[in-house]
């Protein structure tokens, strides 16, 4: 009765959705490939997974136990890569599907990298400052040596930041001894400028997203000149990939976050809303440039560009039939569930994948990996110039394998990433 009971809880917050997703996925494109049945065995599991439970002293004197998770996916291709997130949905679950979309992402983008993934269960609205930074620092140490620049490299991911990197890092640092700890600095990706991050990694995610979505214009010969776009989720992504598209000439005309959905068909300028939202608890709510709009009816609005940049399984099976949109593109990790993909490819809609059109935010963290590996620092300008032609490699990829095929950009995307970890386990076999 109790495994019922969360059977459907975990149903209804869309935590096992995910898990069920990325297998479905992966089955569907091992199939499509034919898939060697040993190395459909060892990717359809993890590696590692740590569960973790640690007390921290709060504000007022009280101490709090916090369970915190990282899923390693696989490593064939390199050192296990991955965001970390605080949020009320984290659970084992979550980050195991979340993790194996890190490895087919990495693996797609040609990284020398595997998947990882993992979080706290926290809602960190709910903590102050200096609260998040012992909760971080805990969780750093509970960690341990399961993180490490040539073993696990976390980033940052929904609800954490450059700030939770270098927090991280200087914990991570100071279990090390004095020689060790200027070699460590790799430890982590995303992090400040002044503390060893990289140029243009703050922008890298939403930057990918925006070069997808002009990629594949290309393609269809669109022009993005006042195309209209809605956001969902105004954090990182949705923010710069909004701000780049609205300099190609496109038009943002609704927005939804946590705190509810506005709409200005006369197009909502992406900077005011930034900075209104600075002073508004990073809420887009009472944005004065806009009206309100009922939640429900987000995904069902007029426009030529969806941009899903919140948390997984939010187009499904209930709003799918109402997407009026060209494309969809994915800015989240798993913001579509198999079902919706289903319906939405039938109308016609264009979907580009999130393990290659978010897949710039890891491609950044390759190269501030990199930069601290080798001692180099790279400007603005380079880093972005060499994002730009990552991308288009990798979208040109799957453009030619879905060409080929016959076939849809997530089939192509997942029948890539999993064909190069099946010729690197292959080629190297299997220990002993």
């Amino acid at each position: 009765m109790i495994a019922q009971e969360e059977k459907e809880k975990r149903q209804k917050t869309g935590k096992q959705g995910m898990l069920e997703n990325v297998m479905r996925q992966f089955n569907h494109a091992s199939d499509s490939i034919g898939l060697n049945p040993d190395i459909r065995k060892i990717l359809e599991i993890t590696n590692n997974e740590l569960v973790v439970h640690f007390p921290v002293k709060m504000d007022d004197g009280n101490v709090e136990v916090f369970t915190g998770y990282r899923v390693q996916h696989n490593n064939a291709l390199g050192p296990y890569k991955g965001g970390l997130r605080y949020h009320p949905t984290v659970d084992i679950d979550a980050a195991r599907a979340l993790a194996m979309w890190m490895t087919w992402k990495t693996s797609l983008a040609g990284l020398p990298f595997g998947g990882a993934k993992g979080g706290i269960q926290i809602d960190p609205a709910k903590y102050s400052a200096a609260e998040l930074e012992r909760i971080t620092r805990r969780f750093t140490y509970a960690l341990g040596d399961n993180i490490g620049p040539e073993l696990d490299i976390p980033a940052p991911d929904v609800n954490t930041n450059a700030q939770t990197m270098a927090w991280i890092l200087d914990t991570y640092m100071s279990t090390k001894s004095p020689n060790e700890r200027s070699s460590n600095l790799h430890v982590v990706t995303g992090k400040p400028v002044g503390a060893g991050g990289s140029e243009g990694r703050d922008r890298a995610t939403g930057y990918g997203v925006y070069l997808c979505i002009k990629f594949w214009a290309a393609h269809n010969n669109i022009d993005l000149k006042g195309r209209k776009f809605i956001v969902q989720g105004f954090g990182n992504v949705g923010y710069w990939a909004s701000r780049f598209l609205e300099e190609e000439g496109a038009l943002l005309i609704a927005v939804q976050d946590a705190s509810g959905s506005i709409i200005n068909r006369e197009g909502i300028p992406v900077d005011e809303l930034f900075t209104y939202m600075a002073g508004n608890k990073n809420a887009v709510a009472g944005f004065p440039r806009a009206d309100v709009l009922r939640n429900e009816e987000f995904f069902g609005l007029d426009c030529d560009i969806c941009i899903p940049a919140a948390l997984g399984n939010q187009i499904t099976d209930k709003n799918a039939d109402a997407i009026k949109a060209l494309l969809i593109a994915e800015g989240a990790n798993g913001p579509t569930d198999v079902q919706a993909e289903k319906i939405l490819l039938e109308k016609g809609v264009a979907i580009i994948p999130d393990i290659l059109c978010n897949s710039g935010g890891v491609i950044g963290s390759y190269f501030e990996w990199l930069q601290n590996r080798n001692g180099e620092i790279w400007q603005l300008e380079e880093v972005m110039e060499k994002l730009q032609k990552k991308l288009r490699e990798s979208f040109s990829r799957v453009m030619r394998v879905t060409d080929e095929k016959n076939t849809d950009m997530r089939t192509a995307a997942f029948s890539i990433a999993i064909e190069r970890l099946e010729q690197a386990y292959m080629q190297r076999g299997i220990f002993p």
